[in-house]
């Protein structure tokens, strides 16, 4: 995501993506997202059962109290274990919504407000369509503003851009600046990452957003307003390669031939770009180019950029008939090195068990955890990135298969809430059982001099191991 002017160092990724029906194989939308965050950032699956509240009653958000609404949606969350909002979530009818930092010729607010987390969050629990989400957020922000430090550690603000879509098929981007936005209705597929995307062709935008641009001088009288072009710092996009995986995912969504499916999805979350494609021995040290998958390494740009969590989500009705909302979360970082597990939630499935997510991690190692048992797998891998995740990866890839071929065949028939709790909690234990497998022929796998990370990137997990107590 990103930063304020003059804190560079402080750079986090992230990438945000959606097909809506027309472009999927099963005619239900598809959405994903990568969370990049610091490498000790632990996050979280959290569910929030539906409340009602009662009158004036206030909600402390991340930073600040706010009026809370009569009544708020179940939510199933993402949550960075430090704070009230998240990075990516889906609300019990159907609306999902990611985030992603943008970097704006206007310094973000540095003052406590509302973070682009909790908007994402209060989008979610006031929001009944995807519609209905993107205008309780404008109207929060015209209300409350954003603002506030972002970091887990050290300080970092920023603007914030979603992508919001709903069961229905409808999805929403939505970029901002300040309490200014605008908002482009998704045509067919779409993927925003650390950039500003919108350009000329606004559906929406605030009263003050043109205003704004034209006091700053980012738009001259007569001139067409072209959001991006008037607000995106360009400079510091680049530093975060927000254009750069920007038009990498775009690239990724285009080039399939037919109907995308949720595999499609969770390998774009895999991808490390196109060097990474053409070169088997790979590693992630150095320079993140436009690799969507990314590994924190040392650096001024990458010391903060690791995908701390993935989500890749199905809504809506198929093609077949089957009612579908089914949400594939890895749960963990580095999705490359781990495996995506599906979780039923939304419309038709309001009464399906949910997995056992287990304690919430922090920022300290805990092996009662998956977030950190799975850093053990994560973090064995980079220290000879080839070899060892072609120890398993073979094995990880059939058995995911097989995991989404076991849903698709549960949908096919009709299955009930019931049978699909118990399916989702079988899996997920299968898939504890396989890591703990997995790490142990990992540490199998000798150190290789030829692909030992460099000793930048050696020190610089050394050091993140020593602050999470990590033997």
């Amino acid at each position: 995501m990103g930063a304020r002017d003059g804190e560079g160092e402080r750079l986090h990724m992230c990438d945000t993506l959606v097909a809506r029906p027309r472009a999927t194989a099963t005619g239900a939308l598809l959405f994903a997202k990568n969370s990049d965050r610091e490498a000790n950032e632990a996050q979280y699956p959290l569910f929030v059962p539906a409340a009602s509240h009662p009158k004036d009653a206030t909600l402390r958000c991340t930073y600040i109290e706010i009026p809370q609404a009569a009544a708020t949606h179940a939510v199933l969350l993402s949550r960075p274990f430090w704070m009230w909002g998240a990075e990516m979530g889906a609300n019990e009818h159907g609306v999902v919504i990611g985030n992603e930092a943008v970097h704006a010729k206007i310094a973000p607010g540095a003052a406590p407000a509302l973070i682009g987390m909790d908007l994402l969050r209060l989008g979610l629990e006031r929001g009944a369509s995807a519609a209905e989400a993107v205008d309780v957020i404008t109207a929060l922000l015209a209300t409350h503003g954003q603002g506030g430090n972002c970091a887990h550690k050290g300080r970092f603000e920023y603007h914030n851009s979603f992508i919001v879509a709903d069961a229905a098929g409808d999805a929403f981007v939505l970029e901002t600046v300040g309490r200014e936005w605008a908002v482009e209705r998704v045509a067919a597929k779409r993927s925003i990452s650390n950039s500003y995307t919108i350009g000329s062709g606004i559906d929406r935008a605030s009263q003050g957003a043109a205003a704004l641009a034209a006091a700053h001088g980012f738009l001259k009288e007569g001139d067409t307003f072209h959001f991006a072009d008037a607000f995106a710092n360009r400079k510091r996009s680049a530093l975060a390669s927000g254009h750069q995986r920007w038009c990498r995912t775009s690239a990724l969504l285009n080039a399939r031939a037919g109907g995308l499916t949720q595999a499609d999805m969770m390998a774009f979350l895999r991808d490390h770009g196109a060097q990474a494609a053409r070169s088997a021995g790979w590693r992630p040290d150095g320079i993140l180019g436009g690799a969507v998958s990314a590994h924190a390494t040392y650096g001024p740009v990458r010391r903060f950029g690791q995908t701390t969590a993935s989500w890749v989500a199905e809504l809506g009705e198929g093609h077949d008939g089957s009612k579908r909302a089914v949400h594939w979360l890895t749960a963990t970082a580095a999705p490359d090195t781990g495996i995506f597990k599906p979780v039923f939630f939304g419309p038709g499935f309001e009464a399906a068990a949910l997995p056992d997510f287990g304690p919430a991690p922090t920022d300290l190692f805990n092996a009662k955890t998956r977030w950190w048992r799975h850093e053990r797998l994560h973090r064995a891998v980079l220290r000879n990135y080839p070899a060892r995740l072609a120890a398993y990866r073979e094995e990880r890839d059939r058995l995911e298969a097989s995991f989404v071929a076991r849903v698709e065949a549960f949908l096919a028939r009709g299955g009930g809430p019931e049978e699909a709790g118990a399916l989702s909690r079988a899996i997920w234990r299968e898939a504890d059982r396989a890591e703990a497998h997995w790490l142990e022929q990992v540490l199998k796998v000798p150190e290789n001099p030829a692909h030992r990370p460099s000793p930048f990137m050696t020190a610089h997990w050394r050091s993140l191991d020593r602050q999470a107590r990590m033997a």
